[in-house]
């Protein structure tokens, strides 16, 4: 397996005491393979994300990334984790604003020491951003700008992919293309992928399919 997690818990303080937002999650993903995690709002799908990708740490259990334990690591690995091993779309996008598009995609490859030129000219032609390249984020459209952030992501050649709600600005047709090119692509490099969604059709595009309620998986 690739990614591992067992007996995740994670609590936030409240004015009366620890609020629990996960209470002993487990959960494996294969290489290669791709699971939806649904949900209701603050079921805790973005924290469980967040301390997979190592954003954010857990209060207990164990996440193991091709066998390396990720809840142990300190501040500086995981940020190593995140240039590398893990990609991470955000539904904000989170583009370089004085970066074109060219330099947008190819920071994280860059941070990461994976830049290949011809790559990322690969990922902008299947995403459709091949003339857009010039281009600032605040000149393109919504979805121009979440096609960046995934050829961003994909560009640096991450193990595993996290994607938490990558088409929840999009409209319906955008998100349906943006959803094609992703998976494509994650096909393509053998990455695995864990995408947070709210909608039942995107999560019925994914292998498999797991629902997070008063923070246990189901």
């Amino acid at each position: 397996m690739l990614l591992e997690v067992e007996g995740l818990t994670k609590s936030y303080a409240g004015p009366d005491g620890p609020v629990p937002v996960l209470r002993g999650v487990d959960l494996s993903l294969a290489a290669g393979r791709t699971l939806a995690l649904t949900g209701e709002s603050g079921s805790g799908k973005s924290t469980l994300l967040h301390l997979v990708g190592g954003l954010d740490t857990a209060d207990g259990g164990a996440i193991r990334l091709d066998g390396q334990e990720v809840s142990t690591l300190d501040d500086r690995g995981r940020a190593a984790l995140r240039r590398g091993a893990v990609g991470v779309i955000f539904q904000q996008f989170n583009l370089i604003p004085s970066l074109d598009v060219a330099a947008n995609i190819a920071f994280q490859a860059r941070l990461a020491g994976t830049a290949d030129r011809g790559r990322i000219d690969r990922l902008a032609r299947a995403l459709g951003l091949a003339g857009q390249m010039a281009k600032f984020p605040e000149q393109l459209s919504g979805g121009q700008q979440q096609r960046v952030a995934i050829a961003r992501t994909l560009a640096a050649r991450p193990r595993l992919v996290l994607a938490d709600e990558p088409t929840g600005n999009l409209d319906e047709a955008t998100s349906a293309a943006v959803l094609e090119e992703l998976l494509a692509l994650v096909a393509e490099t053998g990455a695995a992928l864990l995408m947070v969604t709210h909608s039942p059709a995107l999560a019925a595009r994914m292998e498999r399919r797991l629902h997070l309620s008063r923070g246990r998986l189901a």
